[in-house]
């Protein structure tokens, strides 16, 4: 991009930049920028060359450990020759925010699945209604081009939740919208700017548009969707507080990497490689699991045969010998998974009390899935990620190999799993456990076995990898896992770091 380009773009939301913070930006591309801004308080007002470096530096060394791309990958882990000495500091109290635990009242009936989708229609809806002055369908279908000026060119903009998808004859696309009156077919012409925009069944977006003479077609020029605001801003903890993010553990699983998970335990208990390890370690005061802490039993036809403990209680009990073995001032938290002894609907709650009751060290915090808690003023989003199935099942360019794109496409529609009917289970609650409200600063993923952590708006993306070697089914479909490798988060600056206790081998 030219000196000038990247000025008037940055002027545009409000930022000036220092002249050696230019001579960077000229050598990076428009994506680049796009990053920084995403990264960038919107309460500053200069943008400085510490910033390209905190905010793009630190993203490519994250990105290109997880694409394979780095000059340098993960550094195979190596046992120090005795352990260091760690003075540990004392964690601050987990709250828990949002949890379906003890609060389920749904039982499949009709009006509770009518209930379900107005909830999420109303919310999502109230927060594109703040950036965009919308109209009811059914106005709009009595009133026809009267609805606007009478000259068939003003603009008209409605809010609904996406009930069809499909492609014309013609090769345009047709959309059908529905809102709480009505419903309207929405045509999205090939040779438009927002032909590739990505769309998925029952999200709820804004469309703006000419409407045909009688009323019934809507001619989209634009859509919004209901994205974190581009005036977020994290929050922050006061201390160097550091979290790492665990899922699919899967303990019980033929495939547990146990020497791999043994490495990792003694890396919390000071037996740390390096400086940066040791440092990591000292500042480590929050561990938080999204599911899967077992491989369950019953979860797909044949599992037994590729189990090592094939009692899931059993499973349990040596998943909580584990977690006794990391130092007690570390606060835990666990949610479960698919894998997990709970209802295979989704939201799910906490572990079972007596499951719960085999972990006696009084430092763990059992939560639903998905859940919120907040770590010293941090609020931090864990949900398990099957819906991300659902994803790159239905959105083109969503993969396995990078999580963390699907997961920015989730906060991008402020919802955990928008595609109702798929993959995940859903049980129709009085109000909906998935929408992303309020935003959270981190939102932490699992269930597809790889690693992947990017930022969208200020809130870091993080899927956490797993515990557990390539399975038989991963096999079949050519799945290659990202094990024993975890991402960390300072709660004071945002930074992540991705560390490994695999011996490249």
């Amino acid at each position: 991009m030219s000196g000038i380009d990247i000025v008037n773009k940055l002027a545009s939301r409000g930022f000036m930049v220092e002249p050696g913070a230019l001579d960077l930006l000229k050598a990076r591309s428009s994506s680049d920028l796009e990053r920084l801004l995403d990264g960038m308080d919107p309460s500053a007002f200069m943008i400085t060359v510490d910033d390209i470096k905190r905010i793009l530096s630190s993203e490519e060394m994250v990105k290109a450990s997880v694409s394979g791309t780095a000059s340098a990958p993960t550094p195979a882990y190596r046992s120090p020759a005795r352990a260091r000495q760690i003075d540990p500091v004392p964690a601050g109290e987990v709250r828990v925010l949002s949890d379906i635990t003890n609060n389920s009242t749904c039982i499949g009936d009709y009006d509770e699945f009518v209930g379900y989708f107005r909830y999420r229609y109303s919310k999502l809806g109230d927060m594109i209604r703040g950036r965009l002055s919308t109209r009811p369908i059914e106005s709009l279908k009595k009133g026809g081009r009267r609805s606007g000026s009478g000259d068939g060119k003003s603009e008209v903009a409605v809010i609904g939740m996406v009930s069809d998808l499909r492609q014309t004859s013609g090769g345009h696309r047709m959309i059908e919208l529905e809102d709480l009156t009505g419903s309207i077919n929405v045509l999205i012409m090939k040779d438009s700017d927002i032909f590739e925009s990505q769309l998925i069944l029952d999200e709820v977006i804004g469309v703006s548009g000419q409407l045909s003479g009688d009323g019934g077609l809507l001619i989209a020029k634009s859509l919004t969707y209901p994205d974190v605001p581009f005036t977020n801003i994290p929050r922050r903890s006061s201390e160097p507080s550091v979290v790492a993010l665990l899922s699919d553990v899967h303990v019980g699983s033929d495939t547990f990497l146990e020497d791999d998970w043994l490495k990792f335990l003694d890396w919390v208990n000071g037996d740390c490689p390096t400086d940066t390890d040791a440092d990591l370690v000292s500042r480590l005061r929050y561990i938080v699991v999204a599911g899967d802490l077992v491989d369950g039993i019953g979860i797909y036809p044949g599992q037994e045969k590729e189990l090592h403990i094939l009692d899931v209680y059993d499973q349990y009990r040596k998943a909580a010998e584990y977690f006794s073995m990391i130092p007690k001032h570390i606060q835990i938290v666990i949610s479960p998974g698919n894998h997990d002894a709970v209802r295979q609907a989704e939201p799910q709650p906490a572990l079972s009390q007596d499951v719960q009751d085999m972990f006696k060290q009084g430092n763990v915090t059992f939560v639903g899935n998905p859940s919120a808690v907040e770590i010293e003023g941090v609020r931090v989003l864990a949900y398990h990620g099957r819906s991300i199935d659902d994803l790159v099942s239905n959105l083109p360019g969503a993969s396995y190999s990078q999580p963390e794109l699907a997961m920015a496409e989730l906060l991008k529609r402020r919802h955990l799993s928008p595609i109702y009917g798929g993959r995940v289970m859903i049980a129709p609650e009085s109000k909906d456990h998935f929408v992303i409200d309020p935003i959270p600063d981190i939102i932490h993923s699992g269930h597809v076995h790889t690693v992947g952590v990017c930022r969208h708006r200020g809130v870091i993306l993080a899927n956490s990898g797993t515990w557990q070697g390539q399975t038989e089914f991963q096999k079949r479909m050519n799945i290659q896992p990202d094990p024993a490798r975890i991402p960390l988060v300072d709660l004071n600056t945002g930074e992540v770091s991705i560390v490994g206790f695999r011996d490249n081998t």
